[in-house]
Parts: structure tokens; C-alpha cells; sequence
């Protein structure tokens, strides 16, 4: 047995950008787990990922030229048809034996287990050509390709299908070459290197350990991903400090543009002042969409006119490279200019009813009719928790709230929804509240986005998140598993954060009907819509460090302020800390079941003079003392040390549970104790429900 690296790389044409990164790390990925499953690794293998735009590569450790041998049981037939009456090989058995490379002569050494013949044997591990081979077929076979293309080969009449066309394909076992072969091509030692800057057209690899190194030397190619796109956030900030700028943040950008060249080189470009006029929201994404440049930021975060180019060459002059960018990206910032000019003649309130020519869903019609439940949802929150001018504010930014989606900037770039809004209210004068309500209406958009910055527009944020869950939900359109084509998890989420981060003192279920009032026809949806956003809610509480114990105590409540869920939750931390905690939980279980296998109506007066025992006469003593204080603290809003009161009723608890027969014989000594236990329950269950504590 060998044991070497071993290289596999599949030269390709230039690949998706966007799926480049997947691509690499599939490839690697399935590579090295069907080789590992073959038995071609050792124990310490591990497998390096090379992504490129023209190829696909990866290195792995300690790989062997031979899987060990291994011994197994094969099963073969039943007896009644392998053996004759005699004991003796029947014809089918001797056919089977020969098919596997023995004979009769094995006959004597099978074995019989249930009925059925087995033939231990050892088998020859796996070759590593034709495991590699198993392993390469696997790995395209699984590669997350977003669309495929057919080509043709060089025979002119042979068609295969993959992601790019492919020219390619290397296979070294140390510095042995591999008989591989894949989509008519087999495999070699040689590649190329960059398009335009390797030093050799062709690139002989010495050795899988030497792969890296050479394209980088002779090839003029970083191969690694990780270490281009290390190298590329480098030149950008080093160029950027030469200038005193910083440039923009963008992850999903920088990967992009990583995928895109083979050597990066950073260079300086810049565009005319007079462009800094339109909006920089505008400016940056159309050069991020459109160029893949990086807009440049002064200390305040605000845009400049330098930007930075990521080229795939290095010329010695580079005028020519950054003469030609600033070129092409001069006309996308002036159609920016000109949109930006243009909408700015019309007024949010002219386009409003262009909203009504804009379809919504084929169920719920159009921008314009939603605008108008918008409108009324946010008008009827806006009356609960203000007076009438939040009112009016409200109507006036919930109308305008879509205009924007009807401009020219937004038709363009759809990612500016709500920021144009803003830009053209302010351009018109309107007050900084509404002109803000209509930016901020869409958050938060995302898990961790900041919420709306005023009132008014977490009224229009909130109602334009209800009328969406609500309507989608109305029609059938809900979430199926994996599947939520419109987001409403995360609208719900959205709606969820604003009335607990903004201590709304709005009742969830309310809202709802809010909503649902604006659809017309029978609409059932109320309870599933509050299942599911309470389903979203334990989920992001329990993100947020709560224990499943503690979400399910607070939530089995149904608490109707969710504003009041975070003290809630502090006030369970903090009982379920005190040692009488676990007991007065588990009482409280016991209690709960009690009341619940109890027939007929409970009465929740108790009666003194029925009660006999000490230890229910000591109970009622306890409770009439720490209920009054435990329900002051609850009303006051005082969670904790309500709950914390609780603690003093656990020896009389656990006395009255010792010592004392609920079911008695005597009806009206079991009801009366019954209404004391329900007394009992009432009294620990205003904050949450202890019994959820229990282990």
C-alpha cells in the first residue's frame, strides 16, 4: 500500500460567479467522503478546496493507491433452492458460486443462517483509479449547479450536459498521473494558468503538493478562494487608506468579485462631483449591481466620487484599465441622475393612483386596494396608542408608502423601495416623520435589521406586515414546510420585534382582527395566524438564550401584550434560580392535573369552617397572606418578585400534599379543597404557567 496526496482538478470555462464558492466547496466536499467511504484515506486525511474561475480543484491528504481488504458475508439464496434433498449444490447455487470466483468446492464452508446461504469471502479493496473514478462521477453528479448547458465534444457528435463547457481534467496521486476520465476527456498532468498573465501556455504539475505553488508562479493564479478573497479585502483597504477613505462593506460583493478574477489588482477610479447630487443609495448600487466596483466612504460614511476597481490584470500602465471603467460606468450613474431628476417632477401624492394599475396577487388586487387597507389598519393602531395627530401623520405616510414603487429609480433598481420614498417626500417638504415612516415601513426586513425610528412609522410598518400575514393567510397562502415563496415568517418575526422592542401595549390578537377586517368573505384565519406567529415567537426567544422551559411556561399563557413577554421571562429565570423553585413547580403540576381530572364546576370560594386538617387549615393561612402581595407586585408590573413571593408557600404545599386527602370521602370537604387548590393555582399562574418547569 502507497499512501501520497493526491491532486484532482477539472479546468473549465468561466464559471457562475454567484454559485463559484458552492461549486468548490461541493466538488472538495463530495470528493473526499467518497474516497474516505471507499477506504482510500487514512484516519488524518483532509481535504483542501480550490475554486477558481476556470477551475475546480481539490487537495487530499494521506490518500492510499489500494483500499485494505475486508472480509464479508454475501448473501446468496435460500437453502431450499441452493441445496437438494441430498445436501448437494444445486445448479442455480454452482451458477451463483461461479459469479462471485469460486466453485462447488466452497460449498462445504457456507453458512445457514435462517434458512438462507451466505458465503463468507474477502474482498479485494478498491484500486484507487477506480475509486477516484466512483469518487469524480459522484462529485459532479452532486455539484448545486444553477443551470446546466448542453455542448458538444470535439468529435463533433457526442453531447454532454454541465455547468460550463470543460477542457481539463488533472489527476495526480503523488506525482503519478491517475487514469480518469470524465465528460470525453481523460485526465493528465497539465493545466493552464491565467488567461492573460500566466507565463506558460501550458503548466506541467510535478506533484498534487506542488499545485498551489505553480499556478501561482508559472500561471500567475491564486487558486485558493479564501486566499484570494483575503488578498482582495487587502488591496482594497490598503488603497482606500492611501486616500483617506474606507471603502463599503459587502461580504456578498467581495465573494462575487473573488469569483471573477484569477489575480486580483485594485486600482482607483473616479467619476464626476456633479453625480454626488443623486442620492448615494443610487450611486452605490448601481456601481455595486452593475460594475461589481467599491464605492468609497469618507470618516462619516458618506459617498465620494473614487471608487475601487478589482481587475483580473496587471498591466504596467494601468491608465488604459481605469480609463475605461470610469467610461463605462459614467452612463449608469448619469440614467441614475436622469431618473432621479425626472421623478423629482411629479409628487408622491399624483402617484397614487397609479397604484391601482399595479398588480399585488391575482386574490387580493392590486398596490392600489392594498394601500387602502394599509391605510386603514395603520389609521385604527395609530388611534390606540396616540392622539389625532399621530393619526393624521399615519393616514398621510401609509398613503404614500408605495407611491415610490411607480418611479422611474425604483423601477430600475427595486432594491430602493421606501429609501426613494424618502428621498422625494423630503424633496417635497413633507415632515421628516412621514418622510421617514415611508423609508422605514419595510423594517426591520431581516433578522437583526434595526426597527422603524419613530412612531409614525412603526404604525405603517406594523399594518403593512399585518395586512400582508393576514391577507396571504386568508387565501391559503401560508408556509409549508422549508417553502415561504412570500416571507411571512419573517413578517410575522417583524411584527413580533416591534410590539416587544417598542413596548407596544397593543394585544396581538387584536391586531389581527384588525387586519382581518379589511378582507372581505368568511375569513378563519385568526388562529392559525396566532399559532404560527407564536410558533415564530418560541423560536426567537429560545435564538435569544431562553430555555425551551421557560419560553413554554410564559407562552402557555397566551400573554395578550407581548411587550410583556421579556419581564416575564426575567421573572421565571429568576424563580426557577430559588431553591424552593423545583418543588413549588412540581406542586404546581400536581395541582394542575388535580384540577383537571376534577368533575363539575370548581368553586374558587373556600369555606373556613370546612376546613379540618392542619395542614389545609396552614395552606389557606399562607395563601390569604402571600396572594394579596403576589397579586399587588403582579399588578404593578413587578413579575419577579411576585413570583419570588411564591417561595413561602412551599413548606405549606408540601405539608398539605403529605397530610392531606383531596378526594375525600365527604363531597363537601373535596369541593372545598379542590377550591383551595384552585385558589392555590390561580395564584402561581398569573405570570406564567410553574407547572412547565417541572422536570
Amino acid at each position: 500500500m502507497t499512501m501520497q496526496n493526491l491532486l484532482v482538478e477539472l479546468f473549465v470555462e468561466e464559471l457562475p460567479p454567484k454559485a463559484l464558492k458552492k461549486l468548490g466547496e461541493a466538488f472538495s466536499g463530495v470528493l473526499f467522503e467518497s474516497l474516505k467511504t471507499q477506504g482510500l484515506t487514512l484516519d488524518n486525511a483532509s481535504v483542501t478546496a480550490f475554486a477558481t474561475p476556470r477551475r475546480l480543484a481539490a487537495h487530499l491528504s494521506y490518500v492510499v493507491d489500494q483500499a485494505a481488504d475486508k472480509q464479508i458475508s454475501q448473501k446468496l439464496m435460500p437453502i431450499s433452492v441452493g441445496l437438494d434433498a441430498h445436501g448437494k449444490a444445486t445448479p442455480a447455487l454452482v451458477k451463483k458460486l461461479q459469479s462471485l470466483g469460486t466453485d462447488e468446492s466452497a460449498v462445504a464452508s457456507l453458512k445457514n443462517d435462517n434458512n438462507t446461504l451466505f458465503l463468507d469471502a474477502m474482498q479485494a479493496g478498491v484500486k484507487l483509479p477506480d475509486g477516484l473514478q466512483k469518487a469524480v462521477d459522484e462529485a459532479l453528479a452532486k455539484l448545486p449547479i444553477p443551470k446546466v448547458m448542453t455542448y458538444q465534444l470535439k468529435d463533433g457528435w457526442t453531447s454532454v450536459n454541465f455547468v460550463r463547457p470543460v477542457h481539463g481534467l488533472v489527476a495526480l496521486h503523488g506525482s503519478s498521473p491517475l487514469d480518469v476520465s470524465v465528460l470525453g476527456l481523460k485526465s493528465g498532468n497539465t493545466t493552464q494558468g491565467h488567461r492573460f498573465e500566466s507565463k506558460n501556455s501550458v503548466i506541467t504539475i510535478s506533484h498534487a503538493d506542488n499545485y498551489e505553488q505553480q499556478l501561482l508562479d508559472e500561471g500567475a493564479v491564486i487558486a485558493s478562494f479564501a486566499a484570494r478573497k483575503s488578498e482582495i479585502a487587502r488591496q482594497l483597504n490598503a488603497a482606500a487608506a492611501k486616500q483617506n477613505l474606507k471603502p463599503i462593506e459587502d461580504d456578498a460583493l467581495l465573494d462575487e468579485v473573488t469569483a471573477l478574477v484569477e489575480r486580483p489588482n485594485v486600482l482607483l477610479g473616479q467619476f464626476e462631483k456633479e453625480f454626488l447630487e443623486v442620492p448615494q443609495e443610487c450611486l452605490i448600487l448601481t456601481m455595486k449591481a452593475n460594475q461589481k466596483y467599491f464605492p468609497l466612504l469618507d470618516a462619516n460614511s458618506k459617498l465620494t466620487n473614487k471608487f475601487l476597481i478589482v481587475s483580473n490584470i496587471n498591466p504596467a500602465d494601468p491608465s488604459a484599465v481605469i480609463g475605461g471603467n470610469e467610461r463605462v460606468v459614467r452612463p449608469r450613474l448619469a440614467d441614475a441622475k436622469f431618473f432621479f431628476d425626472q421623478d423629482r417632477k411629479k409628487t408622491l401624492e399624483s402617484r397614487v393612483s397609479n397604484l391601482d394599475k399595479v398588480v399585488y396577487h391575482n386574490k387580493l388586487g392590486s398596490q392600489g386596494e392594498r394601500n387602502q387597507r394599509v391605510i386603514a389598519i395603520a389609521s385604527e393602531i395609530a388611534s390606540q396608542i396616540g392622539d389625532a395627530g399621530l393619526v393624521a401623520k399615519v393616514e398621510l405616510a401609509a398613503r404614500l408608502s408605495k407611491t415610490d414603487l411607480v418611479t422611474d429609480m425604483v423601477g430600475e433598481f427595486p432594491e430602493l423601495q421606501g429609501i426613494m420614498g424618502r428621498y422625494y417626500a423630503q424633496h417635497e417638504k413633507l415632515d421628516d416623520e412621514i418622510a421617514f415612516a415611508i423609508e422605514d415601513h419595510y423594517k426591520p426586513r431581516f433578522a437583526g435589521d434595526e426597527l422603524p425610528r419613530n412612531q409614525v412609522a412603526i404604525c405603517v410598518a406594523l399594518a403593512d406586515k399585518l395586512e400582508t400575514l393576514v391577507g396571504l393567510f386568508s387565501i391559503g397562502e401560508k408556509p409549508t414546510g422549508d417553502k415561504d415563496p412570500f416571507g411571512l415568517r419573517r413578517q410575522s418575526l417583524g411584527i413580533i420585534r416591534m410590539l416587544i422592542e417598542a413596548k407596544l401595549a397593543l394585544p396581538f390578537k387584536h391586531l389581527i382582527d384588525i387586519a382581518l377586517n379589511q378582507f372581505k368573505g368568511e375569513i378563519t384565519a385568526s388562529q392559525s395566524i396566532h399559532e404560527f406567529s407564536f410558533d415564530r415567537l418560541a423560536a426567537n426567544l429560545k435564538d435569544q438564550g431562553a430555555t425551551p422551559q421557560e419560553v413554554d411556561a410564559v407562552l402557555a399563557l397566551n400573554p395578550t401584550l407581548l411587550s410583556e413577554i421579556p419581564a416575564r421571562l426575567s421573572a421565571v429565570r429568576s424563580f426557577a434560580s430559588l431553591s424552593e423553585a423545583p418543588a413549588l413547580a412540581a406542586a404546581n403540576k400536581r395541582v394542575s392535573n388535580i384540577l383537571k381530572k376534577a368533575e363539575g364546576e370548581i368553586k374558587t370560594e373556600v369555606k373556613a369552617n370546612l376546613l379540618q386538617a392542619p395542614a389545609e387549615i396552614a395552606l389557606n393561612s399562607a395563601l390569604n397572606k402571600v396572594k394579596p402581595e403576589a397579586d399587588k407586585l403582579f399588578e404593578s408590573g413587578d413579575y419577579t418578585a411576585s413570583l419570588k413571593s411564591l417561595a413561602a408557600l412551599k413548606a405549606p404545599v408540601d405539608d398539605f400534599f403529605d397530610h392531606v386527602m383531596v378526594n375525600a370521602d365527604d363531597v363537601n370537604l373535596k369541593n372545598n379543597r379542590l377550591a383551595l387548590l384552585n385558589q392555590l393555582h390561580q395564584a402561581m399562574n398569573r405570570v406564567a404557567d410553574l407547572s412547565k418547569l417541572a422536570s
